[in-house]
């Protein structure tokens, strides 16, 4: 399937829950350019699912038998596999912190509409990421309880040149690599070369840890970055 010459992006769905993943797979379906490649019922079956298929996003549930999603995501991240988005209620603090530990590219709620759900698959599909705004302050109040504190993103951000923080808040938007080099007038790889000094500069594993510590440090307002 595709979309006039770029294929269609394949996504990879996650949950134990039949109905759920039928649902899900309606709404991806419907929409132009997105085909479900495939489905898991379990993290485990998700994982070798993830590095068989190699999907451009694998939709993530967190609570599953045999293998939650926090361990499936870490591994899948871990073998260089596909970004994943997280899909949640975020009622456990645990899965808070554990899905940014855990390398997801992003978040998004279960009780999201159809529109939010396709835009985080597209955003994080194409390099992106995704934080729900109302996840956010109480993803923020996680870490602080965490400790997360006392790394001082203040501190940390102080580091990052002008360009650098340019190339952060596009990131928190969700803006793709090239996107941000659209924006910046400037080519992909200069931003790729942007990106890797930003999470070198903070001490971030991927986009989502680095956007976190730019929230944590007031650079982004809640809420603002779409």
């Amino acid at each position: 399937m595709t979309t006039g010459s770029a294929p269609a992006l394949r996504v990879l769905l996650v949950d134990d829950q039949q109905l759920v993943r039928s649902g899900l797979a309606v709404i991806l379906s419907s929409e132009p350019g997105l085909v479900v490649a495939s489905e898991a019922a379990n993290g485990e079956l998700g994982v070798h699912a993830a590095l068989a298929v190699r999907p451009d996003v694998v939709l993530m549930d967190v609570r599953m038998p045999v293998m939650d999603g926090l361990e499936a995501t870490r591994r899948i991240r871990d073998a260089d596999g596909p970004p994943v988005l997280i899909l949640t209620t975020f009622d456990d603090d645990e899965v808070v912190w554990g899905a940014v530990h855990a390398g997801a590219a992003g978040f998004v709620l279960k009780d999201a509409g159809a529109d939010d759900l396709v835009a985080a698959v597209r955003a994080v599909a194409a390099g992106g990421s995704w934080l729900d705004p109302r996840v956010t302050p109480r993803l923020l109040d996680v870490l602080r309880r965490a400790g997360a504190g006392a790394r001082t993103p203040g501190a940390a951000l102080d580091r990052l040149s002008d360009r650098e923080r340019e190339v952060l808040v596009l990131m928190a938007r969700g803006a793709t690599n090239l996107e941000i080099a659209a924006g910046l007038y400037v080519s992909e790889r200069t931003v790729k070369g942007h990106i890797s000094s930003i999470f070198a500069k903070l001490g971030a594993r991927d986009r989502a840890a680095a956007i976190v510590l730019a929230y944590e440090a007031g650079l982004i307002v809640p809420g603002s970055a779409r």
